[in-house]
């Protein structure tokens, strides 16, 4: 863990890079690409400070994240456990726990979504003018070394991304600052385009993966097979640079466009998540098992890739594409262009 964080602070200590939609978000995800394809844990730690700085920009604190600090984002929000917020004369309060952590014990501060208290909500509590009682989450900005927060042992099992110790943190009466609600953190063109930040991660993972199949493909005397596979390879991450690339592009004129934001998000991570997997079968196929057996590190590079891309939800999020396309009124042309003949 000590060089992870050594190499994770050495790209802190870099200028952040321009946030989304301000006219450089090739750049941004070109840089966590590369990071990632460097060290997919740190790839994915400091992609998450970095959403963690375009987030508090947008919800109106461009000034909270400070140099020295690592933030995560620990926003999921399964079933159970629950994280609760509670407002009182002195300020907002977390209790409870928070699952799927990732830098649980080595972040600084995080921001984390909450539901907030039944009994806050009975006293106007709810910021967005929510019924009474009804359930309502916020975001919080906190930080992690106030009293009252620790990560839960053993609630992080994974072998690919092991050491990116994203397991549980229980919060014991924690002092948190509002940031806002959970629709002022989703209803952002910003989280969409975070989103596609996470793919660029993903494609700079495929890309290191692929890498010894492209090194062997060039060498002599290799098999017209592991040729073809490289080829594959190639010309799939060519298309994914090329998409990501694209997307940028489109970000960049039009920033606010939360419908489109959402629909390219769903369609760039559906593409990303299948070249990734594709790039490790076909990576595997090619060179057998001699380096996932005797390469420590490309034998965790593609253990890593393997659980970092199901972030993704696969089949769900590509069934979700044609309904943000119906729901929010967009045409297909609006994504994937209008290609006919007009002459």
């Amino acid at each position: 863990m000590t060089d992870l964080l050594h190499q994770l602070h050495e790209h802190l200590r870099q200028p952040t890079p321009a946030l989304p939609g301000r006219g450089e978000t090739e750049a941004r995800w070109r840089r966590l690409a590369g990071i990632t394809a460097q060290n997919t844990v740190v790839g994915r730690l400091y992609e998450a400070h970095a959403d963690a700085v375009a987030i508090t920009t947008d919800l109106g604190h461009p000034d909270l994240v400070s140099p020295g600090q690592l933030w995560g984002v620990w926003a999921a929000e399964p079933p159970t456990p629950v994280l609760t917020a509670a407002r009182s004369d002195e300020g907002w309060t977390l209790t409870g726990t928070k699952p799927w952590c990732s830098g649980a014990s080595m972040c600084t501060h995080a921001l984390v979504t909450a539901t907030v208290a039944a009994t806050t909500a009975g006293t106007g509590g709810t910021p967005d003018g929510s019924p009474d009682g009804a359930p309502q989450k916020m975001v919080f900005a906190v930080d992690l070394s106030s009293p009252g927060v620790a990560p839960v042992p053993d609630t992080w099992q994974a072998v690919g991304m092991a050491a990116s110790d994203s397991g549980w943190v229980a919060f014991e009466q924690v002092p948190a600052t509002a940031l806002g609600t959970h629709a002022d953190y989703l209803d952002r063109a910003g989280f969409w385009h975070g989103g596609v930040g996470v793919a660029a991660c993903w494609y700079g993972a495929a890309r290191a993966v692929a890498a010894p199949l492209l090194t062997r493909a060039t060498a002599a005397g290799a098999s017209p097979i592991l040729r073809a596979h490289a080829g594959a390879v190639a010309a799939a991450l060519t298309a994914g640079w090329a998409l990501l690339s694209s997307i940028a592009r489109a970000v960049d004129a039009d920033p606010h466009n939360l419908p489109l934001a959402k629909a390219q998000a769903f369609a760039v991570r559906t593409y990303i998540d299948r070249l990734a997997a594709e790039v490790i079968d076909r990576t595997g196929r090619a060179l057998g098992p001699g380096p996932l057996a005797s390469d420590a590190v490309h034998a965790q590079r593609v253990a890593d890739l393997s659980v970092y891309i199901r972030q993704s939800h696969a089949e769900t999020d590509e069934a979700a594409l044609p309904t943000v396309i119906a729901e929010d009124r967009l045409s297909w042309d609006d994504l994937i262009g209008d290609a006919r003949d007009t002459c």
